[in-house]
């Protein structure tokens, strides 16, 4: 399997950001990482392994970045305004700087996105699809919270407000917007299964139905757990029946 990566300075966050690249030919898959990981976490939790079969018939390119949760939302010891604050500039850094790279691994001026995260890391899938759905058209987001206000110690301002999904888009009524989501294909899984909590993911399930936003509830029952075992057999259905 080819196996790339490449590291680069994020001038908008301040520090090296690197990104690990599986597979030679296919669709892109964006990768976010769960809180405690980063761009080596899908290899290292055996993701990697697990699509091995798509990856190598080229169904698919696999880019794994990593993500500023331990300087953001879970840093406890920072300013409540300053965590909101890099998380924009994460978004930033994704639209600005890992879609490009995309593009120009792919050959493309422009390519259509998937993007793919558990735990944390469906927040961030869920968060870029929203806020890009010109470049995202699909999204997997596994075991997800898509409300931080518990990050937030009670305080708000507008870029949390615009990287919180259960509030902008509940009051998501731009039509440019709305036309774009129309088009994507957005599953939020659950299920009932070891450590798996629900009830986020028919929350935020219930904000996009009231905006008239299809997309799939995927509740995958006893099957769906929140550990590694269960993401890849979810992952290696989805991948299989979408790429």
């Amino acid at each position: 399997m080819h196996r790339d990566y490449q590291r680069w300075y994020s001038h908008r966050l301040n520090r090296d950001m690197g990104v690990a690249v599986y597979g030679h030919y296919g669709l892109p898959l964006l990768a976010f990482p769960t809180s405690g990981g980063d761009e080596w976490e899908q290899e290292g939790q055996g993701m990697i392994r697990t699509l091995g079969p798509y990856l190598e018939e080229g169904r698919l390119r696999m880019f794994c970045i990593n993500g500023v949760q331990n300087d953001s939302f879970q840093n406890k010891s920072a300013h409540p305004f300053h965590r909101s604050w890099l998380q924009s500039q994460y978004d930033d850094y994704v639209a600005s700087e890992v879609f490009p790279f995309i593009d120009s691994q792919c050959q493309t001026g422009y390519i259509p996105i998937t993007t793919y995260g558990a735990s944390l890391g469906a927040f961030h899938a869920a968060n870029t699809l929203f806020k890009h759905p010109d470049r995202v058209k699909r999204c997997y987001a596994l075991s997800g919270v898509y409300d931080m206000r518990d990050s937030m110690d009670g305080m708000y301002d507008d870029n949390f407000y615009f990287n919180n999904p259960v509030d902008y888009m509940a009051n998501q009524n731009d039509p440019w917007f709305l036309h774009q989501y129309a088009s994507c294909d957005i599953h939020l899984a659950t299920g009932c299964g070891p450590w798996e909590v629900p009830g986020p993911t028919y929350r935020f399930s219930e904000v996009l139905r009231s905006r008239g936003i299809a997309h799939h509830l995927d509740d995958w029952g006893p099957k769906g757990g929140h550990e590694w075992p269960y993401w890849h057999n979810q992952m290696w259905e989805y991948v299989g029946a979408g790429f």
